[in-house]
């Protein structure tokens, strides 16, 4: 809990207008989060948080740059991912301290500090890529997916998806008896 501190912001005392905050994210960030995602191997990145402090809600805009480091899905080489997230969070004031969707969170007004490593957090796991390719690869993908003309090289029958003819489909299933009872019916 005492990692966390470092990523508080003290809001009951800021006057109204801009406030920006610089935070390092480090090896010690990673480990803190480490038990629920092992994506990142290092990181090299620093987040900017800027608040706008306003009557009624406080906007904090949170920049994050630098570098993350990946284990390639195809070749399981580590490479230096690029990274540059720009996100929104609105604080607003209300009766209770609850997040009402992922861009709104609801706090009261005698909230003395807000922590934002959660959301650093969750906005760099959401800038990864859920196919993580070594850069020196991106050209093989694009080779073995599509030919020189761009079209698709590998297609599928309508048979081959449905593993056999419609006929066939037809006969096993009930609900196509019952529909050829009625329509013999008429």
């Amino acid at each position: 809990m005492k990692f966390l501190r470092k990523f508080d912001i003290d809001i009951i005392r800021l006057k109204e207008g801009e406030h920006q905050y610089r935070f390092e994210i480090d090896q010690a960030f990673l480990d803190y989060f480490k038990n629920v995602n092992e994506h990142i191997s290092d990181t090299d990145l620093a987040a900017e948080v800027t608040l706008d402090k306003r009557i009624n809600l406080i906007e904090a805009k949170f920049e994050i740059r630098g570098t993350v480091e990946l284990t390639c899905d195809r070749s399981l080489e580590l490479f230096n991912y690029p990274m540059a997230v720009i996100q929104k969070v609105i604080y607003k004031y209300g009766q209770e301290e609850k997040e009402i969707n992922e861009e709104i969170i609801m706090i009261t007004r005698d909230t003395p500090s807000i922590n934002v490593a959660q959301l650093i957090y969750e906005f760099i796991m959401l800038a990864i890529p859920a196919k993580k390719i070594h850069p020196d690869y991106l050209e093989d993908i694009d080779d073995e997916e599509f030919d020189q003309e761009g079209k698709i090289v590998y297609s599928a029958t309508k048979e081959e998806v449905n593993g056999g003819n419609e006929e066939d489909e037809h006969k096993e299933n009930p609900l196509w008896e019952a529909l050829k009872k009625l329509k013999n019916k008429e």
